[in-house]
């Protein structure tokens, strides 16, 4: 099954970045994205989609990327299980961003790139043995 997703859309609030234990960059935003149709109302639905990026370019969102910022996301999408505050346990579905780029062309008073080259992210290296199917 191929497991693929670009999204455009803008941040809802400035880029969280954090460090795993062990040292790893990840950062999480949520993105909006507006439909291209509209209900029965007349009035086009907005999407809220979670995200979140790994190493490199964890970094380079917080750095180049801010609330309101359009962003081009290709990445896939992952569900996982975790536990809230409260011991409940809960679903999630997240877009993991592989790359991804401006939506829109550098303003003068900015001090976005014209271009940046980021080095992908490396996948683990797995073996058959591994994988769980």
């Amino acid at each position: 099954m191929l497991n693929k997703i670009i999204l455009q859309g803008r941040l809802t609030a400035e880029p969280d970045l954090r460090q795993t234990t062990s040292g790893v960059f990840v950062c999480s935003f949520t993105g909006a994205g507006v439909r291209d149709f509209k209900d029965k109302n007349g009035e086009k639905q907005t999407d809220f989609i979670y995200v979140v990026a790994w190493r490199n370019t964890a970094e380079f969102i917080s750095k180049w990327f801010h609330k309101g910022s359009l962003i081009l996301v290709d990445g896939s999408l992952q569900s996982r299980k975790y536990e809230d505050k409260s011991g409940q346990k809960r679903t999630t579905i997240e877009v993991v961003a592989q790359n991804v780029q401006f939506g829109e062309p550098k303003r003068k008073d900015s001090p976005q790139p014209q271009s940046v080259d980021v080095e992908p992210d490396v996948e683990p290296d797995l073996d058959s043995e591994d994988l769980p199917f």
